[in-house]
């Protein structure tokens, strides 16, 4: 291979690793879409029915809210693991 190639199993990898990234961020704007609408829904109801009276709707908020703050956890905050975490799971599996 000469300098000017570039290195295509690392360019697969790469791509593959973008397309992962981009169906996630793609799959958390639609569990935020979905959050908003339903609690928006979920409030209007509760507005129409009973303004003055408990606050139900804030279970499924609070419920929902703690899975999508997961959801972002997982998109924009945990990284992949280093090849030395890899390498030292891998050796650890390997000597049961």
């Amino acid at each position: 291979m000469t300098p000017e190639e570039p290195d295509l199993t690392t360019m697969s990898d790469l791509r593959q690793a973008a397309v992962t990234r981009l169906r996630k961020k793609r799959d958390l704007q639609a569990h935020v879409l979905s959050y908003v609408l339903v609690n928006l829904f979920l409030n209007a109801i509760w507005l129409l029915t009973s303004p003055g009276g408990f606050y139900w709707p804030m279970f499924p908020l609070l419920g929902w809210g703690i899975g999508l703050a997961f959801h972002v956890w997982d998109v924009y905050v945990s990284s992949n693991p280093s090849e030395e975490d890899i390498r030292t799971e891998m050796e650890r599996l390997s000597r049961r």
